[in-house]
């Protein structure tokens, strides 16, 4: 006889972190969402948007 083992990519869900269910909540834990994408120097120096 075999044993089956399932190998799962994912976690189980009981160790996983919540997501929170409100942006505001979200907005107290981690603070404002940032662009990815970092100003040059340019924009940086003159305030460019």
């Amino acid at each position: 006889m075999h044993s089956l083992v399932y190998a799962r990519s994912r976690p189980h869900e009981s160790i996983l972190p919540r997501p929170h269910r409100d942006a505001h909540q979200r907005y107290l834990s981690y603070g404002p969402v940032l662009p990815m994408d970092q100003p040059g120097w340019l924009r940086r120096v003159f305030g460019w948007r």
